[in-house]
This record gives C-alpha cells, sequence and structure tokens, in this order.
C-alpha cells in the first residue's frame, strides 16, 4: 500500500512540475523530494530510483553539466537536419508580427492578450459613413445590370464613390483621404458585398495596392503628388504582381527592369528599361496609374555593386510609351473590372520606384508586410458581408415558401443548411471584426491573415452552396430577379486570388506558424545561423520543457483535468477549456511532425494543411468566444455560439486524427494518440435541437436575425434599386397573422368544409371568408400577403433570341 501511495505521489508531483514548465532545478528537487518521502514510508526501491533519476536529470538538465557534453553533440545535429530557410521565406517570416496565434501555439494561451484588447466599435463618423454613403452605393446596385446588360458598375455610381472617396479609405486625412480604421474598412466592405463587383471594386485600391505602399514607403514628393489624386478619384490604381509565370509564386516573377540610361521628357537620364506581362490585374482596364513589381537588375553597376537588386515596386502612369493596358478579363460571375497590362521595352526615371532607389530591391518585403494586414481585411470582409445577405435572403425565402402544406422552413432538411449558413456568418462577422481590432492596436498579423483569407471564403463558397440550395429553382434561373446567382458563381475568385487556398492552407498557415508563433524553433535556427551555442542550449531544453508541457497537458485535459486559464461564463467556458487542451495539442503535434521529418515536412503538404486546419478552428474559436464575452447576447445567440463552438470543434477534431492517421512514424502516431485522444473523440457535430433553434430563429423576425444581418443595406430607399432582403423582412413581419390564416384555410379545405376547386392560396381565402371562417379584412389582407409573396418567388423568362450574345448563331427551330 505505501508503494501505491508513494506512486501516486510521485506522478501528481511530476505532472504538476512537468504542466507547468518549471524546468530543470525544480526537477531535481522534486526528484530529491519524493526520494525522502519513498525512505520515509519505507519504499526504499521507490526511492533509489528517485535518486537516479534526479541525477540523470541534473546531468542531463542543469546548464552548468549538460554545456559541457550533451548540448555541443545536439548542436551538431541539428545544424545536419534543420531546414533551410530562403531568403524569400526569412523576408516572409521577418514581416507581420506575432500575437494571440503565438498563444495558441504555447499550449497555455493567456486569454487576458486576446481579452484585454476589447472591440472598441467604430467612430461616430466611420458609423455615419457607413449607413448613409455605403447605404446609397449599395441601393444603386442592380446585379444583373451590372453583371450582364453593362458588364459594369453605371457611371453614376463611379462617379459617387470617387466624390465619396471610397477609393481613399486607408489615405491619410493630410492628403485627403478618409483614413478610416481596420475596423471600419471591414465595416464598409461587409456592407458592400450585397454587391460583388461593387466590393472588389472599392476593396482592391485600399487593400494592396499602390495607396497603401505610398502611404507607408513612398517618398514625400509621390505622397503630395499622388495620394490626394487617389483619395478623390482622379487617379484609379492597380497593382501589377501576377503573370502566365507567377500566379501564387509570386516571388518568380520573370518580368524585369535593367537600369540604363534613356530619354525622359527630352533629357537623358538615369532609369529603367521594363520588359513585362501581367495578368489578373484588378482595376487594370481603367488604371490611370500602374503600380508594377518586376526584378530589377543593373548589370553596369550604374547605381551600386548589386548586379541583382531583387524584386523592385514602381508606379507608372497610363499613358507612358510601350505600356499596353485597357483590355479586359471576363473573371467568373462579376464584371468586376481585371485585365491583363504589358510593356515592352518600357523606360521610366528610377524617381518612379516606390520610395525611390533606396527602396529599389525591398519590394517583396513591401509587399509581404502589406499583405498580412489587406489579407485580414478586403476577401475576409467581403466574405463576411456575402454570408450575411444570404443568411438574410435564405431565412425569409424559406419562411414564406410553402410546400406539402407548410413553410419548408419547418423542414428539417432544409434546417440543417440553415443552421450551417447562419454559424459559419457568425464565425466570419466574430473573425473579421476582432481581427481588424488587433490590427487598429498595431499589430500586423500575419499567420491569422492567411487563416481568415482562406477559412472565411472557403466559407463563402459553402454559404452560397446551401443557399442554392434552399432556394432551389428560385436561384438557378438566372435573371433581374435573381439576387443570389451572379454572386454564387462569383465565389471562385476569392477561392483563388491573393494566394490560392489551396496553398494557403498547404503551405503558409502552417509553415510560417510553426516557425513565426513557436515559442522556441525561431529562436533555434537563428542560434543556428549565428553559431550560437549558448542561445542554442537555451532554445532547446526550453523546447524540450514545452514538448514536456505540452505532453502532460494535452493527457490531463483529455482526460478532463484542467488546464489553463478560463475568464469565460458558464456558457462559453467548456469551450474555452477545449481550446486550452488543444494548444497543447497542436505544440505536440507540431513537435512531432517537426522532428520525425525534419526538412521533409515542408514536402508534406497533407500533413501541412492538416496542422494547419488545427491552427485554424483553435483561432477562428477563439475569435468566436471573444465576440461572445464582449457581444450583445441577443435572444438566440448562446444557441448560435454552441453550434459554432462545437462544429468548429468537431473539425478541428477531424484535423487532428489526420495527423495521427498519416503521420509516417506509426509508433509515434500510437504513442501520440494515447496521450492526446486517451478516451476518444469528445465533439460531434452540434446537436438537431441546436440546428432547429437556429433555423427557427433566421427565418422568423426575431432578434437574432435582426442581429446577424445588422450593418446590410436592408432597406427599400426611394428611388433605389430593389431590396430583396428588404421586403422579406417586410413579409417576415406579418408572418405570424399569415400562418394562422393559413392553417385555417388549410384545415378547412382538409376537411371538405371549402370547394375542392379550390387549389390557389387566394381561393381558398375567399372561400374561408364567405363561410365565416375568417373575417373580410383577413382575407384581404392574405390577398396582398400572397401576392408580394408569389412576386418574391416568381423568376425570369426572357424572348428565345435574347439570352444569344450573337443573334446571327441562334437556330430557328419552329419557323
Amino acid at each position: 500500500m505505501n508503494h501505491l501511495l508513494v506512486i501516486i505521489i510521485a506522478v501528481v508531483v511530476m505532472f504538476t512540475v512537468m504542466r507547468r514548465e518549471l524546468g530543470a532545478v525544480v526537477s531535481v528537487a522534486a526528484l530529491v523530494a519524493l526520494a525522502v518521502v519513498g525512505f520515509y514510508l519505507r519504499s526504499p526501491l521507490l526511492a533509489l530510483l528517485f535518486i537516479v533519476g534526479a541525477g540523470i536529470t541534473a546531468v542531463a538538465g542543469l546548464p552548468v553539466f549538460r554545456r559541457t557534453w550533451l548540448t555541443p553533440q545536439i548542436f551538431a545535429l541539428f545544424k545536419k537536419i534543420a531546414p533551410k530557410v530562403s531568403p524569400t521565406e526569412q523576408v516572409a517570416l521577418d514581416a507581420g508580427t506575432v500575437g494571440w496565434d503565438g498563444q495558441l501555439f504555447s499550449g497555455r494561451p493567456d486569454w487576458n492578450q486576446l481579452l484585454n484588447n476589447r472591440y472598441s466599435g467604430l467612430t461616430a463618423e466611420e458609423q455615419a459613413f457607413l449607413d448613409n454613403q455605403c447605404s446609397k452605393a449599395v441601393s444603386m446596385c442592380n446585379a444583373w445590370e451590372i453583371a450582364v446588360e453593362r458588364a459594369d458598375m453605371p457611371k453614376e455610381l463611379w462617379d459617387f464613390l470617387k466624390k465619396e472617396k471610397f477609393f481613399g479609405m486607408i489615405i491619410p486625412k493630410e492628403y485627403g483621404g478618409l483614413h478610416f480604421s481596420a475596423k471600419a474598412q471591414s465595416a464598409v466592405l461587409q456592407k458592400l458585398a450585397g454587391n460583388e463587383t461593387l466590393m472588389s471594386t472599392v476593396g482592391v485600391p485600399n487593400s494592396l495596392g499602390p495607396g497603401e505602399l505610398l502611404v507607408k514607403y513612398g517618398t514625400e514628393e509621390q505622397k503630395n503628388h499622388y495620394l490626394p489624386r487617389l483619395a478623390d478619384g482622379r487617379e484609379i490604381p492597380c497593382f501589377g504582381l501576377t503573370g502566365p509565370r507567377a500566379g501564387s509564386d509570386a516571388t518568380s516573377i520573370p518580368d524585369t527592369g535593367i537600369v540604363c540610361k534613356g530619354k525622359f521628357e527630352g533629357k537623358e537620364v538615369l532609369g529603367i528599361r521594363l520588359n513585362f506581362e501581367k495578368r489578373w490585374i484588378t482595376l487594370a482596364p481603367v488604371a490611370t496609374v500602374v503600380g508594377l513589381a518586376f526584378r530589377m537588375f543593373d548589370p553596369d553597376g550604374l547605381v551600386g555593386d548589386k548586379k541583382d537588386i531583387g524584386i523592385t515596386c514602381a508606379l507608372i502612369p497610363r499613358g507612358t510609351k510601350g505600356m499596353e493596358i485597357g483590355r479586359r478579363h471576363h473573371p467568373i460571375g462579376s464584371p468586376f473590372m481585371n485585365g491583363p497590362i504589358k510593356g515592352k521595352d518600357v523606360f521610366i526615371p528610377l524617381d518612379w520606384i516606390i520610395g525611390g532607389v533606396d527602396m529599389a530591391g525591398q519590394g517583396w518585403r513591401m509587399l509581404v508586410e502589406c499583405l498580412s494586414v489587406g489579407r485580414c481585411i478586403t476577401l475576409p470582409s467581403g466574405a463576411s458581408g456575402s454570408a450575411r445577405y444570404a443568411v438574410g435572403w435564405s431565412g425569409g425565402f424559406t419562411r414564406v415558401r410553402r410546400q406539402f402544406n407548410t413553410s419548408v422552413a419547418n423542414m428539417e432538411g432544409v434546417q440543417e443548411p440553415l443552421a450551417r449558413m447562419s454559424s459559419m456568418a457568425y464565425i466570419s462577422r466574430a473573425t473579421v471584426s476582432h481581427t481588424a481590432n488587433m490590427i487598429d492596436s498595431g499589430e500586423k498579423p500575419a499567420v491569422p491573415s492567411a487563416i481568415l483569407k482562406s477559412q472565411l471564403t472557403e466559407f463563402q463558397r459553402q454559404i452560397m452552396m446551401d443557399a442554392m440550395d434552399v432556394h432551389g429553382g428560385r436561384a438557378v434561373t438566372l435573371g433581374p430577379r435573381n439576387y443570389l446567382g451572379v454572386g454564387f458563381s462569383a465565389t471562385p475568385v476569392a477561392i483563388t486570388v491573393e494566394g490560392a487556398n489551396i496553398m494557403t492552407r498547404c503551405l503558409m498557415i502552417f509553415g510560417q506558424g510553426a516557425i513565426r508563433c513557436h515559442p522556441w524553433v525561431l529562436a533555434e535556427l537563428e542560434a543556428k545561423n549565428n553559431d550560437d551555442i549558448k542561445a542554442f542550449d537555451k532554445a532547446f531544453f526550453g523546447h524540450v520543457g514545452l514538448i514536456m508541457g505540452n505532453a502532460t497537458r494535452a493527457f490531463t485535459a483529455a482526460i478532463g483535468i484542467p488546464t489553463g486559464g478560463n475568464p469565460f461564463d458558464s456558457a462559453a467556458a467548456p469551450y474555452a477549456k477545449a481550446v486550452n487542451r488543444f494548444s497543447a495539442v497542436l505544440g505536440l503535434l507540431s513537435d512531432a511532425a517537426m522532428t520525425t521529418l525534419g526538412a521533409t515536412l515542408k514536402q508534406r503538404e497533407l500533413l501541412s494543411g492538416r496542422l494547419g486546419d488545427i491552427l485554424s478552428n483553435l483561432y477562428l474559436l477563439s475569435m468566436v468566444l471573444k465576440h461572445w464575452h464582449e457581444g450583445k447576447k441577443v435572444p438566440g445567440e448562446e444557441a448560435l455560439m454552441r453550434y459554432s463552438a462545437e462544429f468548429l470543434l468537431h473539425r478541428l477534431e477531424n484535423a487532428v486524427c489526420g495527423v495521427l492517421d498519416n503521420l509516417p512514424n506509426r509508433l509515434v502516431a500510437f504513442k501520440l494518440r494515447a496521450l492526446v485522444m486517451p478516451l476518444g473523440r469528445r465533439w460531434p457535430m452540434p446537436s438537431d435541437n441546436l440546428t432547429t433553434a437556429i433555423a427557427n430563429d433566421v427565418s422568423n423576425n426575431t432578434p437574432l436575425r435582426d442581429y446577424l444581418i445588422e450593418d446590410t443595406w436592408n432597406t427599400q430607399d426611394k428611388g433605389a434599386v430593389e431590396n430583396p432582403l428588404a421586403r422579406y423582412n417586410a413579409l417576415l413581419r406579418d408572418y405570424d397573422k399569415a400562418e394562422k390564416i393559413y392553417r385555417t384555410a388549410s384545415k378547412a379545405y382538409a376537411q371538405g368544409e371549402l370547394p375542392m376547386t379550390a387549389l390557389h392560396p387566394e381561393e381558398r381565402f375567399v372561400a374561408a371568408a364567405e363561410a365565416g371562417l375568417i373575417s373580410a379584412d383577413e382575407a384581404a389582407f392574405m390577398k396582398t400577403f400572397e401576392a408580394e409573396v408569389l412576386d418574391m418567388l416568381t423568376v425570369d423568362d426572357f424572348a428565345f433570341d435574347e439570352p444569344a450574345r450573337h443573334k446571327d448563331k441562334i437556330v430557328v427551330h419552329n419557323d
């Protein structure tokens, strides 16, 4: 019995030491103390084992001993197997900051770091712009007219956007811009996402492009000339980065700029002769100034000793001789301005380099630093905004659409996608809002930007597919009445641009995150590069302590012993507890993958993608919990928060199992599974009860529905294009009254109290009124209500030859 007691005490003590990463000194002291306890409780063999363990720990763990024999051997091995970091990878690693993403890699996230930075909301000026100018802009968009009839926005909308400085949201006020916060930029783009072309047109100039590059890196002369003109729309910018042979691999651009002398405005000056071919350049067909990325060379040493200067960015006015610009690509589903740019022997002076000659060769760093912010804002905000509209439209449609004598929103098969859409919209909103708030606090979230871009645009794709499914024939028939089809067909654009999602998921999220965010890996690599054995010793054994701590935390949390802080209420606390647990799991699996695969992990994209999925779902879940913690908590929101958390945890466990099932070293995988999932899986998909509750809320006039479509264009303004969201909202406000009359008429017809020929709803209401089952006022109300419903269900049809673009190719079948 004494032996068992000593073993129990030893397990508790050593687990406590490892969970808290108390280090070798405390471990040695703990083992010595356990030896004393062993002798006291008459268990001399165990006491002797503790003494031996203390000796081994001291020799291998205390710096004064290990640095003389163990560290040099490990350091030599590490130099051989550690992955090499390319210069372009190093630039990406150095760009941006590490914040909450670093906490998620730590195995014991400090929630206070996240929660202390409360979401501060918009200023009065920003909110007024959102309520007024943004509403006006969306109200000028007819999706069919823009996508099919014009293949462009109307001139009055272009003029309005320029006049109200939509293109100058990021430009400081001293240069005539709006200088909105990141939160406001995100909110604007979410509202404008009611039309994909509008959102893209406004989003790109305020994201990666000449405006942001000038603000951060431009010379004073460049800023003074261009920024006021960009702010008020006199200049429309585009940025040429990608080309036929350089898409996601932007660092491989083959476009060249050779330093040479040439003629400019009648004088011989030192400049650059450019040859380039770009494509997929948003706003290129209408741009007045082109930001261009190219590889700069100085073979004759005219500006310095370096011949291959590197990627450089310059500004080129539209009319520059030798540049071809104006043709268009046709982006799928959305005709936003996009096209190719070519240049042959285009000569520009050196001072057209953004930032001047001093910034020559700094283009990749400039782009990466800007992209870490822009990628967090534009496409994720568009995804979040389109989700709000899709949920609003779908909830309204499924409530007023009746089949089998009931609203289709009552059918569980429809409720499933409605709840999923609502959850993804909620997650997206939480994530973009709170990440933008981090940016406003000074962070440049490089890894979260990749998470947001890939995860939220994938949500957008799923949401649009679900919306199409629940609308059925109403959405698959194109025409002016179809408010969904054009946006649905445009979703691949967001999946593909600014780094294709496949690449972002498989290479960037974990590939960068494992090095940038890991508490010790970057320090180990820097020690290797600097040949600093003392720094390596500190980093490596700190890393060992982290592995032991994560292993202990992951195991104890899996069997129900909480780890880490948990400042949330009872509704959110279980999910925060899961974040703490899976943070340790992420750290442990990451170290296992890096240790067993070494440099080859770069090529194991399936594993890297799954590890990235763990990090992504942890990040999204953290944002949901923060949103709930600081938010309004409207009726029904708790169910949506729970659904969202359980949905993300289910996906997270899928990713964990995927790593364990495919880790090449099967012995390590077997041991890891015993550590991180000793009781098996814990998080199934959300329950049917949550699904039904959420679907009912979003398809009725409820506070939760109002919250989910908040800050969308949901009013029918005088003189504006038709707003389907406003029309559905109006129908839902009257639906409870209508539903009672539907039931009365249906029951009477089923019991033979109404004529059997009263097959149309309108006929039944007239007959029910004549039979005294409903009042004349109720019959009149239902006539108006049903007419509005029928109009919302109606689809377009066209003359036989109208859909054909080329009338001369029409086949005449019935002449």
